[in-house]
């Protein structure tokens, strides 16, 4: 009997449930290990005049201070562009960055020798903020642009026009488990290295370019992650470099840990962004002609920061046909923390403002939000090319929007919400329906590829292994069922294996929701291998030639733990002796699949290509309350809807659509990051960061698949889950939108993002203030974003 298609549990569910699931910093220490911590900067910007370490080698228990001119290798890095320093040594270029490397025989020995470092700075005044670098010229990487269609004749022949301009603020990854690393040297001084990392092969490269070492000297592997949500994919680098540069230097197996407000200060996070945008529509809603320029805060050095402006130019459109569009994108270099990947890369802000775009026009016109947006869906089999050039295939939006139209009664609530808001002085209702169409591949085309190892024990048994990190995100049990089904055998007899560079060499990044796309097919056609040999060995035992009956390899089936000749099904060889026979027989009972994404390819320079390899698409409508006097935004009900292709595990993908859908609205509403003049962070604990909380989840929240659906184009025709349902958290943002709309009638709400309860009171001040053709009493009249938004 299939596993695909069934809600199992989790594989490591009971695990973290009663805490037995081991996590880096649970490893027992080895006798010899040393705690590792470092000494950072100071201040945001500014030349290095001297770093004094010798107060901090004196210190009772430590073992080692490392700078700069202790790397023996590259002391760059990056995963595009190596412009990061491992170890600041001629400038520093934001708060925190690491300096001085200290290493000791306990983790306060550690504390207490990184405070004896003492760096002289020549302090230079930061650009914090993308207005700042704007005005600088500040910029990491050139100008990109996509464009289509002649944009000066839409703007000419519409019969209106808006502008505007909307600030999206950044995001903490705010995952359980801190940034970690435990690294050894062997005799020969090769590195291995425990990392919490979503991308073991980047950090196998760069330890061994920053230690003049071959790939092949050094190994990283990961067992599981407490949450990264993207947080992982570059930014475990500093962690893992430290503690290997102290293995190396000194023989001993070194850890470090960082703690919450440590990690929160000194790593990258979502990327803040100013857009300013420019739409030409008609008297029905639909677009004529769009103009965008996306400006964001890449932080210090470049990270991903390009690949993520990439993808939100190529999530513009969203859900929604533009025959005429220009987008242009811009990375701006700031002094903070270089910004990273986050689940969504940068669709989300992208999403947010073409779906800001439809929710003004609607305002504009008098008209449902609603109907502005499905006039402007994709169609199928016309209108149906984004600006770069891909068809949507196999498109369902129309679908998704019409029948969530009726299941969730969106018309009746919408006429309701409004009635009260008529007659209502302290509260206001709004709602809002918005989709997703989430590209799914990796942007970089070399990146689309992945390999598995799969080995048949001859008991039956099987051990997986693929360059898939597990982060809490299922994609090990969905491997595990994929690999079940390939050899007809039981769940429970088959094991994923940690992640480790030794099994699975130059693997792709757990990132870009493609990780079971890839390792899982990887894994099948691994199985594909094996099944065949074995087939042919199968067919010569199920033989009976003194009865006349033949048995040929295309009819050999597996299923249930047995195999039999599809003719004769209740003549069945049980796997296990099967394997045992083969192994007896030298049949080769292991194999290495490898699968490279077919038909992706976009190129940056004309804006023009095939970057996906299909879409993840679905609709939410979000209905939420806004107290007038308070600007506090409470989620009275949700109703999500996806075409998820054939869900290989519906528990485990339910999950997944519930947890990104309530991360997105955390950074829609709650989640600002704020910081001081000088760079630093301010928001750097759960006591001044709000991640959503049981009480922010509606208690009335519907999730539905769309039935029927299929994905030919992936393993099992399914499709990829993680990333897509946060940009539906979107919706709750335009709801509130819809509610402040009320205040004004007829008047455009300012609304930035996150919607706070300041920057809801902000805009209320502002419409009140148009409402009674006065000056608004605030500062809140002015275009400045919410504090943090700006990197400010």
């Amino acid at each position: 009997m299939s596993t695909s298609g069934k809600p199992l549990p989790h594989d490591s569910a009971r695990g973290h449930v009663t805490g037995e699931a081991l996590f880096l910093d649970d490893i027992v220490p080895r006798a010899d290990e040393l705690q590792v911590t470092f000494a950072g900067s100071p201040c945001a910007s500014g030349r290095i005049v001297d770093v004094d370490v010798e107060d901090a080698r004196m210190v009772d228990g430590v073992v080692a201070v490392l700078t700069a001119v202790d790397v023996p290798g590259l002391g760059r890095f990056g995963a595009i562009v190596a412009d990061e320093p491992f170890l600041a040594q001629d400038r520093v270029d934001h708060v925190g960055q690491p300096v001085a490397v200290v290493a000791a025989t306990s983790s306060e020995a550690a504390r207490r020798g990184s405070d004896a470092v003492r760096i002289l700075i020549d302090e230079e005044p930061p650009v914090l903020g993308i207005d700042a670098a704007l005005r600088r010229g500040s910029l990491l990487g050139p100008t990109r642009c996509i464009r289509r269609g002649d944009l000066e004749q839409a703007w000419k022949d519409a019969e209106h026009r808006i502008e505007g301009e909307l600030r999206t603020g950044g995001q903490e990854h705010f995952y359980l488990e801190g940034q970690a690393a435990i690294a050894t040297s062997d005799e020969e001084g090769r590195i291995r290295v425990h990392s919490s990392t979503q991308n073991p092969t980047e950090l196998q490269r760069v330890i061994a370019a920053a230690l003049g070492l071959g790939m092949h000297e050094v190994v990283c592997e990961t067992r599981r992650m407490g949450g990264a949500f993207g947080g992982k994919e570059t930014q475990a680098a500093l962690p893992a470099l430290m503690v290997a540069l102290v293995a190396w230097v000194t023989g001993r197996s070194a850890r470090i840990v960082y703690d919450k407000d440590l990690d929160m200060r000194v790593t990258g996070k979502r990327h803040p962004y100013r857009t300013s945008y420019a739409v030409a529509f008609d008297d029905n809603g639909r677009i004529r002609g769009l103009r965008l320029e996306f400006c964001s805060d890449g932080g210090s050095a470049a990270d991903l920061s390009g690949s993520v402006m990439e993808r939100t130019m190529l999530h513009a459109d969203n859900a929604y046909h533009l025959p005429a569009v220009e987008i242009r994108g811009r990375v701006c270099r700031t002094n903070l923390p270089p910004n990273t990947a986050f689940r969504g890369f940068g669709g989300p802000q992208a999403v947010t403002v073409i779906e800001n775009v439809l929710e003004e026009i609607a305002i504009h016109l008098g008209m449902d939000a609603y109907d502005v947006r499905r006039v402007n869906c994709y169609g199928v089999g016309e209108r149906d090319v984004t600006p770069y050039g891909q068809v949507v295939e196999g498109n369902r939006l129309p679908e998704l929007f019409d029948r969530l139209l009726q299941t969730s009664d969106y018309r009746s609530r919408r006429g309701e919400i409004e009635a009260s808001n008529r007659s209502s002085s302290s509260v206001l209702g709004g709602i809002a329906m918005t989709a997703v169409k989430f590209g799914i591949s990796f942007t970089s085309r070399f990146l689309n590829q992945g390999n598995a190892l799969v080995n048949v024990y001859s008991d039956g048994t099987v051990q997986v292994s693929t360059g898939a990190t597990e982060m809490g995100q299922g994609g090990n049990t969905k491997i595990c069922q994929l690999v079940a089904d390939a050899l007809g055998v039981e769940i429970d007899r088959v094991r994923v294996m940690t992640t480790s560079t030794e099994k699975n060499n130059n693997t792709s990044p757990t990132a870009a929701s493609a990780s079971t796309d890839l390792n899982g097919t990887a894994a099948v056609l691994a199985c594909t291998e094996i099944r065949g040999r074995l087939a042919r060995l199968a067919a010569g035992i199920l033989a009976d030639p003194d009865r006349g009956l033949s048995a040929t390899p295309d009819r050999v089936r597996f299923a249930g733990g047995s195999v039999f000749d599809e003719r004769r099904p209740g003549l069945r060889l049980p796997f296990a002796e099967l394997a045992d026979r083969a192994w007896r027989e030298r049949v080769d009972l292991g194999a290495r699949g490898f699968h490279a994404t077919p038909g992706v390819d976009f190129n940056r320079e004309t804006g023009r290509g095939t970057p996906f390899l299909y879409y993840t698409t679905g609709c939410a409508v979000t209905e939420v309350t806004v107290d007038r006097f308070t600007g506090d935004v409470e989620l009275e009900r949700v109703d999500l809807l996806m075409d998820i292709g054939r869900s290989i595990n519906p528990g485990v993908d339910t999950g997944q659509v519930i947890g990104g859908f309530v991360q997105g609205v955390g950074w829609v509403t709650t989640e600002m990051l704020a910081y001081d003049d000088g760079g630093s962070l301010l928001s750097h604990s759960p006591t001044t960061y709000k991640i959503p909380g049981v009480r922010d989840v509606p208690t009335d929240f519907r999730v539905e698949f769309l039935d029927g659906a299929t994905n030919e184009r992936n393993v099992y025709s399914s499709k990829a889950v993680g990333e897509p349902p946060l940009l539906l958290g979107v919706s709750a943002w335009a709801a509130v939108k819809h509610a402040l709309s009320s205040i004004a009638p007829g008047e455009v709400p300012r609304l930035d993002l996150p919607a706070t309860n300041e920057e809801v009171l902000m805009s209320i001040t502002r419409l009140v203030a148009r409402r009674s053709g006065r000056p608004a009493r605030s500062s809140a009249d002015a275009v400045n974003p919410p504090s943090g938004s700006d990197g400010s």
